[in-house]
């Protein structure tokens, strides 16, 4: 059997801006498929923070220029909105990079909806900021129209705030995996997925909310039976006392020792903590699976072991 690799890009991968994404993804996807050409089956999923913060500013502006003809579109259908222009990029980035290479594999974006739980305690503490900056008179506006949650953001402004909750399961999982088991590379719960959880029936509601892409990529690696979770982000490898004189490099990390350093506060809130922490959890879910933490491109050195911090039981 292949080796099934589940690839959590970060934010550098994917650029601020269109034409920044368009260079970006073709950097991205040369990274990708020398883990095809590796023997990999491959399923990625990717943030989205500039991107759906472009597209809810977009869709303000256009409820403020009239009122009467636009109305607010939800958080959920902008993550959607995200998921297919950027999977619109990568795919197409992905699909001619294999084909310079002779590479015959498909390539297809899933629009990703991903169960979060309503009883979250998140939902009653929102802390992810979102949307453009405002001054307190346009928030406290927002508060009384809309019920948001608003707090200054670095001294910059005001933002709106929503829940961060964990994801529980994947909605199309069903899907995914069987794109996987044709010779797909698929492109999957992007941004973390769309947040939704179940009300009557069968209905699924969108919530207020963002899921944190390396969680959410933790459990699509689970839910695809994936041998090795790859979380690619700013640094080639995981270190502690980081940005200290005595700052050390992690290239074997077990998950015992990972915990330590947690408990201990060695990694950023926001930063490295959840990649560390979405590690260890797949690490530990089934005997044999390892995560690794890496540069984009020393992805293939650090599959290979050269490299990055690999992280085991």
């Amino acid at each position: 059997m292949a080796h099934r690799v589940v690839i959590a890009l970060g934010g550098n991968a994917l650029g601020n801006n269109l034409p920044e994404q368009m260079i970006a993804t073709r950097q991205t996807a040369k990274a990708i498929v020398d883990l095809i050409e590796e023997g990999c089956e491959v399923v990625i999923a990717h943030g989205n923070g500039p991107q759906v913060g472009m597209i809810q500013n977009a869709m303000s502006e256009l409820v403020r220029s009239d009122p009467e003809k636009y109305i607010t579109v939800p958080l959920s259908v902008c993550v959607a909105m995200s998921q297919g222009y950027i999977g619109y990029d990568l795919q197409n980035a992905m699909r001619e990079e294999m084909l310079d290479r002779g590479i015959d594999v498909g390539v297809a974006t899933v629009l990703t909806q991903v169960e979060v739980d309503p009883n979250d305690p998140a939902f009653t503490n929102p802390t992810k900021p979102i949307g453009a900056f405002m001054t307190k008179e346009e928030a406290q506006k927002l508060v009384e129209e809309r019920n948001y949650n608003v707090m200054e953001d670095a001294g910059r402004g005001y933002r709106r705030v929503v829940a961060s909750p964990q994801p529980v399961s994947i909605v199309e999982i069903g899907t995914i995996k069987s794109l996987v088991e044709t010779n797909h590379v698929v492109i999957a719960c992007g941004g973390g997925g769309i947040p939704v959880f179940k009300t009557e029936g069968h209905h699924l509601k969108g919530a207020a909310a963002v899921i944190d892409k390396d969680f959410a990529a933790e459990v699509l690696a689970e839910q695809v039976d994936a041998d090795t979770l790859i979380i690619l982000t700013a640094v080639e490898k995981v270190a502690i006392h980081f940005g200290k004189p005595d700052q050390v490099e992690l290239s074997d990390l077990s998950t015992d020792e990972a915990k330590k350093h947690i408990a201990h506060g060695e990694f950023a809130p926001g930063s490295m903590l959840p990649k560390v922490q979405a590690a260890v959890r797949f690490a530990e879910s089934k005997p044999g699976r390892k995560a690794l933490i890496t540069l984009l491109d020393k992805a293939r050195d650090g599959i290979s072991g050269k490299t990055g911090t690999m992280i085991h039981v």
